[in-house]
């Protein structure tokens, strides 16, 4: 057998990094289709051409149509990219640093703990007015999950940042919070658990221009933090002791992404609710479509969480005249056979 020369193995290399380009191409096209889609579904029909020009020339549209285009559908159709990026890559990055293909923001109890952070809110009437909107529920929901986060910080500071540590210490919060939440709900009256049970099961309804700018910058911020880590994440793929082997400092990198992952994910939470199964499908996508290295399956992933929400706000807009379904209920009804079908692909392609 002849050995492949250097300038071979170089060129398979540029054909590899190509096709994964390409294939991120495809995604970020797919995405945009996606966005246009959930745009234009709704009672109020818009054409493809009336949205890009309302974009374009806000001022060349119907006042109505004016009103439809930038006070509803951009608002909900953004919210839903920028939450499905956070999510996808929130869920990316865990499933690497807990070596887990069923981990996701939901693992270490993050989702719980703003659900109940939400609960003591309604429950308590709290108002706090910014920017003309009462951000109480969201703030409340966000302190709550960043506690956890806190609380997973120290124990893993204190025992060491092992794998085995997280996951046991994450499922521990995360029983612990589902039965405050049914303790509150339990205790709450009618109206409250209307409002409770409401935010639980996740919703685009809440967004606004200021919270997207939010998300927007924070989602910025920590995917440029998580490109300088790119090859430390690829090579822990390997394992531990491979990783430290080579000079990786393990617990510090593990700790630090996990800080990414609870800040990315608490965000979008609060301003959404709780939704499921993206952060756990969308990494999957990312890694049968682009392999194991980071550069690839980071942004791969943003973009599979971004199309899966982006698809499921218009279907929830599609099945029930008149009505906007909660997008929690879609995520999670998609989101189970289409994990099912993915397992099934990566037990052939290891088989």
């Amino acid at each position: 057998m002849i050995a492949p020369t250097k300038a071979t193995i170089q060129t398979k290399y540029r054909q590899f990094a190509l096709r994964r380009l390409v294939m991120l191409g495809v995604l970020a096209l797919l995405s945009l289709v996606m966005v246009v889609l959930d745009i234009a579904t709704g009672p109020s029909a818009l054409a493809v051409a009336e949205i890009v020009r309302g974009i374009i020339e806000p001022a060349g549209i119907a006042p109505e149509q004016h009103v439809i285009l930038w006070s509803i559908r951009l608002p909900f159709a953004l919210m839903a990219v920028f939450v499905g990026s956070a999510l996808g890559l929130a869920g990316a990055e865990m499933q690497t640093i807990l070596n887990n293909p069923l981990a996701s923001p939901f693992t270490l109890g993050i989702s719980a703990a703003a659900s109940v952070g939400a609960a003591l809110v309604v429950l308590s009437g709290w108002s706090l007015v910014l920017w003309n909107e009462n951000l109480a529920l969201t703030l409340g929901a966000f302190a709550m999950a960043m506690l956890a986060t806190m609380l997973i910080l120290w124990l893993s500071w204190w025992l060491g940042a092992s794998t085995e540590t997280l996951v046991l210490f994450g499922i521990g919060l995360m029983f612990s919070f589902e039965a405050l939440l049914w303790l509150l709900q339990y205790l709450a009256d009618s109206s409250a658990l209307e409002q409770i049970v409401f935010w639980s099961m996740g919703s685009l309804a809440r967004a606004t221009w200021n919270k997207i700018a939010i998300l927007a910058i924070l989602l910025v911020a920590c995917s440029l933090w998580s490109s300088t880590q790119v090859w430390k994440l690829t090579i822990l793929r390997a394992g531990d002791e491979q990783a430290r082997s080579m000079g990786v400092a393990v617990e510090r990198l593990r700790l630090l992404t996990l800080m990414r992952i609870s800040l990315l994910s608490a965000t979008a939470l609060s301003f959404a609710g709780t939704i499921g199964f993206v952060g756990l499908v969308g990494p999957h996508v990312a890694r049968l479509l682009l392999g194991e290295d980071h550069r690839h399956y980071l942004p791969g992933s943003m973009l599979a969480g971004a199309i899966m929400l982006s698809a499921a706000s218009a279907l929830s807009k599609s099945l029930a005249s008149g009505v906007i379904l909660p997008i929690g209920i879609i995520t999670a009804l998609v989101g189970v056979p289409v994990f099912v079908v993915l397992a099934g692909i990566s037990r052939k392609r290891h088989a």
